[in-house]
């Protein structure tokens, strides 16, 4: 019989993956491409909550250097929900996110997300290789919306991490 169960991961890498996703986001928050793709691995890759694709360290740098430019970028928040092992050297992390505009006090519901991320180790650290970016719409379950928001409001004012 095979077994096909993953190894867990190890705190340390767990906690390795988890601050990439924050670091990401932090740099989102300061209005700097660099800073918000200095995680990403080199060919690594952002789809954003439009379906854009942005593939590469220094493409996303740029592309979001000119997005946060814009004074009323808004800031977000997010809670991890799980990182798990995906095989060696390989993980997924799963996390929810608002986008809190300047002159609100908490995120917009139009703007919640859903946020996957798979991060690699290939033997020179972790280092996000995708980040999927998939608005939380619950079309059909608007309760899920609600709680969803109300979840992302108790985070607002404390920035993406480290929940």
């Amino acid at each position: 019989m095979n077994d096909t169960r993953v190894a867990e991961l190890s705190p340390g890498d767990e906690g390795a993956v988890r601050a990439l996703y924050h670091r990401a986001l932090e740099g989102w928050n300061l209005r700097d491409g660099a800073a918000f793709a200095g995680p990403f691995a080199e060919d690594g890759e952002l789809i954003g909550p439009d379906g854009t694709r942005y593939t590469g360290r220094s493409a996303l740098a740029a592309e979001l250097g000119r997005v946060l430019a814009d004074p009323a970028a808004p800031e977000y928040v997010a809670k991890v929900r799980r990182v798990r092992a995906l095989g060696p050297g390989v993980a997924q992390l799963d996390a929810v996110a608002g986008l809190v505009p300047d002159d609100a006090e908490g995120p917009d519901p139009a703007l919640n997300a859903l946020h996957t991320v798979v991060a690699v180790n290939a033997g020179a650290g972790w280092r996000i290789a995708l980040l999927q970016n998939t608005p939380a719409r619950y079309g059909l379950r608007p309760d899920l919306a609600r709680a969803l928001t109300a979840e992302l409001r108790e985070l607002a004012g404390h920035g993406p991490g480290p929940a």
